[in-house]
């Protein structure tokens, strides 16, 4: 009986160092003249992600507009002056998120649900 115990013990032990250094997943905002606003993941437009950590590249290049992200728990935003890369290290839980380009709300927009 200690060896099955001690296997199972090994073996979970090896699953959580994998998953330890798993690398937290990448995601890509834009937000740019004239009018354009997306998250993806790669070149696919992100419409449902798994909760957890994730680093997203906020690439805002446009003076007048701002990328805002907002959901349970969150809210982030650039500036609408100004112009840069930002990286965001976030906790998405379950629940649906906005992002939107504040002073083009209207129409400058996009949403996702974490599961």
């Amino acid at each position: 009986m200690k060896r099955i115990t001690m296997l199972a013990t090994v073996a979970t032990a090896a699953a959580f160092a994998a998953n330890a250094g798993a690398a937290t997943p990448k995601l890509v905002a834009s937000v740019s003249d004239p009018v354009n606003i997306s998250l993806k993941t790669g070149t696919k437009k992100v419409t449902s992600l798994k909760a957890g950590k994730y680093t997203i590249v906020v690439k805002d290049t446009a003076a007048d507009h701002n990328f805002h992200l907002k959901g349970p728990g969150l809210n982030k935003t650039t500036s609408v002056a100004g112009k840069g890369t930002f990286t965001w290290t976030v906790t998405l839980t379950k629940g649906t998120y906005a992002y939107v380009c504040d002073p083009h709300a209207s129409f400058m927009k996009g949403s996702f649900k974490v599961t």
